[in-house]
């Protein structure tokens, strides 16, 4: 296993793609948590305002706040599925030049199924946009009676 500088700086060049991936990745992982936080922030708000007494309005938002939280998780299950696969993949372009490893069908399907996860990731996300969008047009035209939670 002979390693030369310009083979080192070629295996280099191969991974930086999929570093500029994981960097996106990571961003969207930010915002996932961040978006996770805002709900369960809330969360606890209405949950606070329940025990001074019960409320139908709190607990239809607990509920619409229940299914962005789990499609939120969803989103970050698969955001994080796809940051390590291409953590495997830098690995592999690794591992494929210098010990001249048969890896290049496993790097190829690896890329697939992280581009699913990472498809997947932003269609739970965008469905998660689309309750909270979908709640808060109900709820905009509503002229209370008594103050909201």
């Amino acid at each position: 296993m002979n390693i030369q500088t310009n083979d080192i700086g070629h295996v280099i060049q191969l991974a930086i793609a999929p570093v500029f991936l994981l960097t996106g990745v990571a961003t969207k992982l930010t915002v996932l948590l961040n978006r996770l936080a805002r709900i369960i922030d809330r969360t606890r708000y209405l949950k606070e305002q329940l025990r001074k007494g019960p409320d139908p309005d709190c607990h239809e938002e607990l509920d619409v706040l229940y299914v962005r939280w789990q499609l939120i998780n969803y989103a970050l299950t698969a955001s994080t599925a796809c940051g390590l696969l291409i953590c495997v993949i830098i690995a592999c372009l690794f591992l494929n030049d210098t010990a001249n490893l048969p890896l290049d069908r496993y790097v190829a399907a690896m890329f697939v199924v992280a581009m699913i996860a990472l498809i997947a990731s932003f269609i739970f996300l965008l469905r998660e946009v689309f309750v909270s969008f979908r709640y808060m047009r109900i709820h905009l035209h509503d002229t209370p009676s008594q103050p909201h939670c």
